[in-house]
């Protein structure tokens, strides 16, 4: 212990009691970081308002698919049902032409020269020697998970895989043609939603069905010879996508969508 004088401590004690009694000097604070706290947790209430209103009461990450299975099948049904509606007014217009053709002579032969070019046109269904091709998805593995170096677009059929066999056929000299058993024309549209094909307003899920009627050796010779068809056949044998190919008498329905053109061009 060490020992001090008494004078000593009596200054020591008169300096410890006027510096209770003296102002102290303020401390330097730092503005920025006073100004950042009040921000950032502005910041943080508008964010979490912003979530709140757009959530609306329903959780931000919850899976909107089936919302969108139900918009489709919402949409599926109105063309349907607009469909069965447009059978019935094409069936009263035919009715009430054909009463009238009895009675009227240029009308009488204008429906005759209808119903020649009708076979033509894909108004009438047709049977005969074809081929049918048949595109499908890779399967699915039980886990869930996918081949080595695979994504999800190596396993499953696109729209230019599909426009491919199509071509091919049409090059090949078909007469008719069905996809998945829907009557298509040369100006028909083919095209792909994910991995579903729209087709004339209606959505269609895989395997796809393509049928042609025509001569088989010069319609398989034509999807051989095809570029896009021998690719789309690699990446069957690489990732087990479905092709098949096979040539057997096929039938063809008729074609009963709408024939109205929105544009047209005269050939030169």
């Amino acid at each position: 212990m060490e020992y001090t004088s008494g004078a000593a401590s009596w200054q020591k004690a008169m300096r410890r009691a006027a510096a209770v009694f003296l102002p102290r000097r303020p401390r330097q604070r730092r503005p920025g970081w006073s100004i950042g706290v009040p921000l950032i947790a502005a910041a943080a209430g508008l964010l979490f308002t912003t979530s709140a209103t757009t959530a609306d009461g329903t959780t931000l990450r919850e899976d909107r698919r089936p919302q969108l299975t139900q918009l489709i099948e919402d949409r599926r049904e109105r063309v349907d049902s607009s469909e069965l509606r447009a059978a019935r007014l094409r069936a009263e217009v035919e009715e009430q032409t054909a009463a009238l053709g009895d009675t009227d002579g240029p009308i009488s032969a204008e429906r005759a020269r209808a119903r020649a070019s009708e076979q033509a046109a894909g108004f009438t269904a047709l049977t005969g020697p074809g081929v049918t091709v048949e595109l499908n998805d890779a399967p699915g593995r039980p886990d869930g998970s996918l081949p080595k170096g695979a994504t999800n677009d190596d396993l499953v059929v696109h729209q230019g895989d599909v426009q491919a066999v199509v071509n091919a056929l049409w090059a090949g000299g078909a007469e008719a043609m069905s996809i998945m058993n829907v009557r298509v024309l040369s100006t028909s549209a083919v095209r792909c939603v994910g991995n579903t094909l729209l087709l004339h307003g209606r959505v269609y899920s895989p395997p796809f069905k393509i049928v042609a009627i025509g001569d088989p050796a010069a319609l398989q010779r034509a999807l051989a010879d095809s570029q896009g068809v021998q690719v789309f056949k690699q990446e069957a044998d690489h990732w087990q996508l479905g092709y098949t190919e096979k040539v057997s008498t096929v039938t063809v329905p008729a074609f009963e969508d709408s024939t109205a053109l929105r544009s047209a061009t005269v050939p030169r």
